[in-house]
């Protein structure tokens, strides 16, 4: 049976992709989720992320009122903010207490659900069981054994995990190796681009692709 526990090399990938959305990226990922106007490139990014959190929260109830979600990697939480509107009981919770915060501002007032904002690790034990996971990007850093891991990890205690790959597409691999999706100086840590056919998950069945200019992601989900 594979080992459920966070190894060395998910955790320093978690301590480098908290580092950089605590870091130079805050201002971009702001600004990249909010109505405020942004270079071509970003369009596409935006487009390609608000119609990838679209097909995800469709794998979902739209009445989910008594249920348990947890938005692993909320983000700047435009996915707990909908997930509350529906009625869910969502957890949200990011590695970047930056972006957390910028999450808690945002939420709207009066929401049927309730969003309770954590910072740390997604795939903390404490963090109890769920009826529903959503982690859009934020699995796409790891390697196929850190991730097999983390998914496992998940559906041990939760009844559905709708998350994302980077699926290895060779206009994917092309930009991911030219690293030209954004300036140097902003530019997200590297992705893993992953053949969701090899991944050894119980349980997994593909559910579609967003492809927008320079966002290419693939989603998936888990059914325990």
């Amino acid at each position: 049976m594979r080992d459920l526990a966070p190894s060395g090399s998910y955790d320093a990938t978690r301590t480098r992709v908290a580092s950089y959305f605590d870091g130079t990226a805050t201002r971009v990922w702001e600004r990249l989720t909010s109505d405020a106007p942004v270079s071509r490139i970003r369009q596409t990014v935006r487009e390609g992320r608000d119609a990838m959190r679209a097909l995800m929260l469709g794998q979902l109830p739209e009445d989910l009122r008594g249920a348990r979600v947890l938005d692993a990697g909320c983000g700047t939480g435009a996915a707990s903010a909908e997930l509350a509107a529906r009625g869910a009981d969502v957890t949200a919770i990011d590695i970047s207490p930056k972006l957390v915060e910028i999450a808690r501002a945002r939420l709207p007032e009066g929401l049927p659900g309730r969003v309770e904002f954590r910072e740390g690790d997604m795939l903390a034990t404490d963090l109890g069981r769920f009826d529903h996971v959503i982690a859009m990007d934020s699995l796409i850093y790891y390697t196929q054994p850190d991730l097999e891991a983390a998914l496992d990890g998940l559906a041990a205690r939760v009844g559905q995990v709708v998350f994302t790959v980077a699926p290895r597409t060779p206009l994917l691999m092309a930009m991911w190796h030219a690293g030209k999706a954004f300036p140097r100086a902003d530019r997200s840590p590297t992705m893993i681009p992953q053949d969701w056919k090899r991944l050894d998950v119980s349980g997994l069945a593909k559910v579609g692709r967003v492809s927008r200019g320079f966002y290419i992601s693939e989603c998936l989900k888990v059914r325990s």
